[in-house]
């Protein structure tokens, strides 16, 4: 159990490494447009200042304080480490990483990050030690609503991408490859990720990590 544990958090950590430099990757590679949730960070960057990976973080506290405020749970560890992770990383490389000139350069930048991005995001989630904040706030509405995770994941993007756009963030074709494509990206790589995991650990995935307890 102690070797499972280590190696989800491994893989865990692996993966959250990967979606910031998947996108920043998209970032550096705007022409095409940027990921939904990005159009926001960016809209606020642009109007009040801070950086990218800062409102990233400032985002996802928002949204944990909707899903406790809501649920009266607590978040898993994996959960904070997703938030504070990812914002941080978004902002080392995007200071270390430089900004490509040309179209074509910056299409495939993008492209290269769509699909970093959806190799991270099916990393961390198949180690399944807590899910990211978006990723609540969509399965907290697909429990309240009965709809289909689809529907509500479809739904809270292209509402998150009419925000930022309103702000005056990036919008494009690649923004709607990001919205569409990336979870069929995730199809794959996740059940490929628990494999490994399984491999890794020497022991069935269905082996599960502790979940704090929900607040009465």
């Amino acid at each position: 159990m102690k070797k499972n544990y280590v190696v989800r958090w491994s893989v865990y950590l692996i993966g959250l490494l990967l979606m910031a430099l998947g996108i920043t990757l998209t970032i550096k590679g705007n022409y095409l447009g940027i990921g939904p949730w990005d159009v926001l960070h960016v809209a606020l960057f642009q109007l009040f200042g801070l950086t990218i990976g800062t409102w990233s973080i400032l985002v996802g506290f928002l949204l944990i304080l909707v899903v406790f405020v809501i649920e009266r749970r607590i978040p898993l560890l994996g959960t904070w480490l997703n938030i504070l992770l990812i914002g941080a990383f978004i902002d080392i490389y995007n200071w270390l990483l430089p900004d490509p000139e040309s179209v074509v350069v910056q299409s495939i930048v993008f492209v290269l990050g769509v699909i970093v991005m959806g190799i991270g995001a099916g990393t961390y989630v198949a180690a399944r030690v807590g899910a990211g904040p978006r990723d609540s706030i969509m399965m907290m509405l697909v429990a309240k609503t009965g709809a289909k995770v689809k529907t509500v994941r479809t739904s809270m993007e292209m509402g998150v991408v009419l925000l930022g756009w309103l702000l005056g963030g990036p919008v494009g074709v690649g923004t709607l490859l990001i919205a569409f494509g990336l979870g069929q990206l995730v199809h794959y790589t996740l059940p490929a990720v628990e494999k490994l995991i399984e491999k890794l650990s020497g022991e069935p995935f269905d082996v599960k990590v502790k979940a704090k307890p929900v607040i009465k």
